[in-house]
Order: structure tokens, then C-alpha cells, then sequence
């Protein structure tokens, strides 16, 4: 089935000038939140989500530190928040920065209780984590891609072991008596899935059979990142890839008219534009893939530092966001042709996850976009694109 999950990265908007700030991120102080102005935008992040459930949509939640962007900063405590307040939708964490925990038994041990909670709703989603966390983590970024793999490998036995304890004796980590209660709902483990950007990773995902996410890669870049999958998914005998294992994250605004849609779609915007991130916590020996780093230090030798991951997007227009599939707005109509256009560009895909809330959109304006998308476009993609398409064949002709 076609899944639209729903995901709010629970921002901090109110924010000062941002001339008077050098990082949003990292060394953003604190003492600009209020915790009264912060409690009623959990109320309204939280209520989008219960919205959410009741309009049969599905639910994505991640989590960041040290920043004024994302005000969850614990994937595991609003997973098990809405374990009890939802009742239909799955739960989807995208994800958990395992490599930054140095006790992965400790994730697979949050993760088993909510997957209970949830009565077995939860997929679980592993990340590797964003280079500006490195330094609030303290933790190591050479080997950190070995670390993150050897940490799944341990939850994921953790979570299938139910004969009593096993002792892990890895090359990153060391654990005595593994030995997980509860156990997880799900037999034999929740779905798992890892978020990238690479085309390495993503033909590691599809070595081990968890599902891919990815985001904000448009169109060209989802392709390729889910023709490498499918690729290596065939190298395994793999004829088909199932399209419930792809998925990919945008921005998402239906409105009534287009006008309206795309106006709610550059409200959306405020998660691009504000992303400033001083160069020494952007630009980590030993995190950032050789060719990012080459970019940033060409931009600062010429005067122009990146001061945000995704500065490309920043000052692109939307008519360009919408025609490559960053950005997916206007009225249902509008946002179904646009949703159609890119299934079939990028091969298929099963899950797509809809970033619907930024800045300071309130809940009325959110809940009628979702609801418009529920109601109006999702039934009618399944129907007429997801169900009856021959994805692949498309992805191959």
C-alpha cells in the first residue's frame, strides 16, 4: 500500500535577527526559549499528529540537539507519546543516530517498548546523524559509517534473541548479558529503514533489506538513489524491488486553489531558510564526503562560506522547487499531477513522507492542507497510479 506519512520537525520559530547569530545550530543559546511559548507549540505539534491519525494518515518523527530547528531532541520520547495518543497510524522514526549513543542495546530496548505500546505499529528508522551534531554528541567522526552499521547489526540480533542472554564483542562495541524486555510486538523486528543521501549507503540498505529514505534529493537525486537500491536488491536475486522499501521526504501544502497551495508552500520554506550553520561545525574532518568539503572550502577561499547544507534550495524559486520535486503545492489537482509526474521519474515508490508544518503555521492552516491531501489526492493516487503502475519498467525504459 501507498503509505503518506505526516512530519513536523517541532521548530522553535521565534527566533532574533539572524544577523545578531553566527550558527542557528551547535552554540544557539538557550535563553531565547520560552518554555510557555514552547508548551503551546508541543500542544499544536501534537495535535497535527492526532489530526493526523484520525485522517488515516501515517506519522514520521526525528530528532536534532543543540538547535532551535527541531525542539525533539528524543525520537523515543514522542515515538512513545503517540503510542498512546494515536491508534491507527504507524509511527515512523527517521530516526536515531545510533552512531552517536554509545549503547545501541539501550535503542533497541526503547524501541521494543514502543513497538508493544504501539501494538506493533512502529518501523524504525537508523540515521547516521548531521556533522553539526559531532561536537554536542562528543563523539568520534572517523569510522563513524562502521559504527553505525555494527550498531544496527546489534540491535537487530538483540531484538530476534530470545533464548536468554548473548555477550557482543564487536570491534566499536562491547555488551554483556544482551538480553531485551520486553521483546518487540512485530515478528521478527519492526521494518527497519536508513535515511541517506548516498548512493553507498543506500546499496548497503538494500544488502540488508531495510527500506530507504531520503530527503529533499528532487527528482534526479531520488532516481539515482533508488536505482542504486534496486540495483544491488537484483544483485541479490532481487527481481523486483518492492516499492514499499523507497521512500522520500518533501515539502507538502494542498490548499483549496493553487494560489492558496503555494502560498502555504512558502510558508513551508522556513525550514530551508533558516539552516545557518557556522562553517567549523558544518565542515567536520572525517564526517563530510570528500567532494562537500572540496565545495565548502572552494566557497570560503572565495569569500562566500556555506552557511547552510541545503543553500541550494534557499533562493531557488518555487515554480523550479515544484518542477523538480523539493516542493509539492497548489490545490489537490495540482499537488495529484505533480505527485503522478514524480512517482513515475523516479521508478515508483511506496512511502511518501510529507513534511506539512514549518515557521509558524498554526493548526488550522495545517490540518486543512492534510486534510485536502487525505481526502482528495491519496485515495485517488492509490487507486489510479499505485495500484495498477509498473514502477520498475517505467525506472528501466
Amino acid at each position: 500500500m501507498f503509505r503518506a506519512w505526516t512530519f513536523t520537525e517541532m521548530p522553535y520559530p521565534h527566533l532574533p535577527p539572524e544577523d545578531t547569530y553566527e550558527s542557528l545550530r551547535v552554540d544557539f543559546p538557550s535563553a531565547i526559549y520560552d518554555p510557555e511559548v514552547g508548551y503551546q507549540l508541543y500542544k499544536t505539534y501534537f495535535d497535527l499528529y492526532s489530526a493526523a491519525d484520525e485522517l488515516g494518515l501515517d506519522i514520521m518523527l526525528n530528532e536534532h540537539h543543540a538547535t532551535a530547528t527541531c525542539v525533539a531532541p528524543a525520537v523515543p520520547l514522542t515515538l512513545a507519546a503517540l503510542a498512546r495518543e494515536t491508534k491507527n497510524a504507524r509511527l515512523l522514526a527517521l530516526g536515531n543516530p545510533i552512531a552517536n549513543r554509545n549503547t545501541p542495546v539501550r535503542v533497541a530496548e526503547e524501541m521494543a517498548m514502543i513497538d508493544v505500546m504501539s501494538h506493533g505499529r512502529l518501523d524504525v528508522g537508523f540515521v547516521r546523524g548531521v556533522p553539526y551534531e559531532i561536537s554536542p554528541g562528543n563523539v568520534q567522526p572517523v569510522e563513524m559509517k562502521e559504527r553505525f552499521w555494527e550498531g544496527a547489526d546489534l540491535i537487530l540480533k538483540a531484538w530476534q534473541t530470545h533464548d536468554g542472554p548473548f555477550n557482543w564483542e564487536g570491534r566499536y562495541y562491547h555488551h554483556r548479558q544482551v538480553n531485551v524486555w520486553p521483546r518487540v510486538y512485530q515478528d521478527p523486528h519492526p521494518p527497519v529503514w536508513v535515511a541517506t543521501q548516498s548512493t553507498g549507503t543506500a546499496r548497503e540498505t538494500a544488502e540488508r533489506g531495510f527500506s530507504l529514505g531520503t530527503i529533499l534529493a528532487g527528482a534526479d537525486g531520488a532516481l539515482e538513489l533508488f536505482k542504486a537500491y534496486r540495483d544491488r536488491a537484483a544483485d541479490d536475486g532481487l527481481a523486483v524491488t518492492p516499492r514499499e522499501r523507497l521512500g522520500y521526504v518533501a515539502l507538502v501544502f494542498v490548499g483549496d486553489t493553487d494560489e492558496a497551495g503555494f502560498a502555504g508552500a512558502n510558508k513551508l520554506r522556513w525550514y530551508l531558510e533558516h539552516n545557518k550553520i557556522a562553517p567549523q561545525f558544518m565542515n567536520v574532518p572525517g564526517y563530510i564526503d570528500a567532494r562537500v568539503r572540496a565545495r565548502i572550502l572552494q566557497n570560503e577561499a572565495s569569500g562566500k562560506p556555506l552557511v547552510s547544507p541545503i543553500e541550494h534550495l534557499v533562493t531557488a524559486p518555487l515554480e523550479k522547487m515544484l518542477d523538480d520535486g523539493y516542493v509539492f503545492a497548489g490545490n489537490p489537482d495540482t499537488v495529484y499531477t505533480q505527485l503522478e509526474r514524480f512517482y513515475r521519474r523516479v521508478g515508483g515508490f511506496g512511502n511518501f513522507i510529507m513534511m506539512v508544518q514549518s515557521g509558524t503555521m498554526g493548526y488550522e492552516l495545517v490540518e486543512h492542507s492534510m486534510s485536502l491531501f487525505a481526502r482528495e489526492v491519496l485515495p485517488r493516487f492509490r487507486e489510479n497510479v499505485y495500484d495498477v503502475d509498473s514502477p520498475v519498467a517505467a525506472a528501466h525504459a
